[in-house]
């Protein structure tokens, strides 16, 4: 399976939109398939090797100061507010859970990816309430009913596992190597994870009654331009610190899941294509990238 990897991803999409009707009524297991993804990459990491990088700091920077400046200088253009709501999302939008699973493939420090998958979402969770105090369908929210709202989607997703393993780690080192042993399934939790939300994203956009295709291409241009200056950014900003890919990665790929989710509580629910067609153009790239990665190989 190992040379067919790199086509897994854009199967998830086709399928995704093929079976949109089937995914939606079962994309409730998505979050379970992120925390298995999860446990079996934080299994294969020695716990105390994780450290903070001036680099987490650049990448959250960029992530809270170029979304919020996207959408308002969208806004002074007279840019639709629809894009404008998915530009700030698919920036903002924290690093995918995928990353460990996708970075440590095409080689990046496993140490540095798991670290930041950690920091980056706490990140999210702090700033994402008090943009959307001001920006969106619930500006009368208090901040602490929404930072412990979306604390909450977070948390058990990516907190939990994290410790699950540091206790294994220290308690029961067998049951984590045996984990370990198995993280090349993480890859593949990922894409049928990848084909539910999509597949749920596309139901989405078939069932609306309020279609409107100008919006939809225009989500979809900003979204391959967004995703294409992340990954460039990212891997300008992880060459200065001795790993382009992970700076690429963890800025480029993000977890598309959780930016549909938080489009659909807190924005207008359009505004999640945008984050939806990121979530192709990524596994697209990604798809290249491991093609070319496997190939020099």
């Amino acid at each position: 399976m190992h040379k067919y990897r790199s086509f897994v991803l854009p199967i998830a999409i086709i399928l995704g939109l093929i079976f949109h009707s089937w995914c939606g009524k079962i994309s409730v297991i998505v979050p379970f398939l992120i925390f298995l993804m999860l446990l079996l990459n934080f299994a294969a990491v020695n716990v105390r090797k994780l450290h903070f990088s001036w680099l987490f700091v650049w990448l959250m920077l960029f992530q809270i100061v170029v979304s919020l400046g996207s959408y308002y200088l969208l806004r002074w253009l007279n840019i639709n507010n629809v894009v404008a709501e998915g530009v700030l999302v698919s920036i903002l939008c924290p690093v995918a859970s995928s990353v460990v699973v996708i970075a440590c493939m095409l080689g990046a420090d496993r140490e540095t990816v798991t670290a930041y998958s950690i920091w980056g979402n706490l990140m999210v969770a702090a700033v994402a309430p008090v943009y959307y105090s001001f920006i969106g369908r619930h500006q009368d929210m208090p901040f602490f009913e929404s930072f412990w709202q979306i604390l909450c989607k977070i948390s058990p997703i990516i907190i939990l596992p994290f410790f699950i393993i540091l206790l294994l780690q220290f308690c029961l080192p067998k049951v984590n190597h045996w984990l370990s042993e198995r993280k090349g399934w993480a890859f593949y939790f990922w894409a049928i994870a990848l084909l539910l939300v999509l597949g749920k994203t596309f139901d989405f956009l078939f069932v609306s009654e309020n279609t409107n295709i100008k919006i939809i291409i225009d989500l979809a241009i900003a979204a391959m331009i967004i995703c294409a200056i992340q990954f460039a950014v990212g891997k300008l900003l992880g060459k200065k610190y001795g790993d382009t890919i992970a700076g690429g990665q963890l800025l480029g790929q993000k977890n598309t899941a959780f930016g549909i989710w938080m489009s659909n509580v807190y924005l207008n629910p359009m505004s999640s294509l945008c984050i939806a067609f990121y979530a192709i153009w990524q596994n697209l790239f990604n798809s290249w990238q491991l093609w070319r990665h496997d190939h020099k190989e």
